[in-house]
């Protein structure tokens, strides 16, 4: 990716395939390739991060002050990206801050757990299928906060550089929640079935995305909660409500998978 000269603001999306050995070789390369784009540029690089590098909760919400702790290959991986960038911040390279974020929900999200797997087939009468705990209390980041997140991050002053920040996300909740609230907006029931762990580590042995999503699995063994708190006390933002989330949900998965 290259900034374009004289830009103000660089965001950084994209991601390699769900694989630790890809990450592990292409992380690197698309941080040190937008850190010297951005930088030549002389604009701000807002990157889009995940919370691996977090680790376990170990009974805490997860925010700013939560230190890395990667339990997982890709949150090793993660982390050394991280490291990376805001070295460079501090070595007056480029200028940066990112943005972190939990699982996704909503518009666009093909590839979440709420993505074609469950939309398909409940769509077309029939039940869908979950590869994580549907009683399990985790966050979901709503796609479209997130993008309005990343906005504000580009268009603020210079204080928020040098660090990450939780971007906005509603209360933690369970994925039977978000789906009860798809159903209200659908105006039926949806039906769900949560694959079991030992299927999906069958199922592993022949689909590499449910390989690699299982060490992952940790997020869902207790309560996986983030903090957005200091994101709302600086920008003055809110989340879309979950009604409103649930209604755009289905109003794409409708357009995407309803045929």
């Amino acid at each position: 990716m290259e900034a374009a000269r004289g830009a103000s603001t660089v965001y950084h999306c994209l991601n390699p395939a769900y694989s630790s050995a890809e990450w592990a070789r292409l992380v690197p390369l698309y941080m040190g390739n937008l850190i010297e784009a951005a930088g030549e540029a002389g604009a701000r690089l807002v990157v889009l991060d995940n919370v691996y590098m977090l680790g376990r909760p170990e009974g805490r919400r997860l925010n700013e002050d939560t230190p890395s702790n990667p339990c997982s290959r890709k949150g090793e991986i993660r982390a050394r990206a991280a490291e990376q960038l805001f070295d460079a911040h501090r070595r007056g390279v480029v200028r940066a801050t990112s943005g972190r974020a939990s699982d996704y929900y909503g518009p666009g999200g093909r590839l979440t757990n709420f993505g074609e797997y469950l939309w398909k087939p409940v769509l077309s009468g029939g039940t869908g299928r979950m590869i994580v705990p549907l009683g399990a209390v985790h966050t979901y980041h709503y796609i479209p906060d997130v993008a309005a997140g990343l906005h504000s991050l580009g268009a603020a002053e210079a204080d928020v550089e040098g660090r990450w920040w939780m971007l906005p996300c509603r209360p933690a909740g369970t994925a039977q929640q978000l789906i009860d609230g798809f159903a209200r907006a659908l105006g039926r029931l949806v039906r769900v079935t949560e694959v079991p762990a030992w299927m999906l580590r069958v199922m592993g042995l022949v689909m590499p995305l449910l390989r690699e999503a299982g060490e992952m699995r940790y997020q869902w063994d207790e309560p996986f909660v983030c903090d957005d708190g200091r994101f709302r006390a600086r920008f003055g933002t809110t989340p879309v409500s979950g009604e409103e989330a649930a209604r755009a949900t289905v109003a794409w998965a409708q357009s995407e998978y309803g045929r």
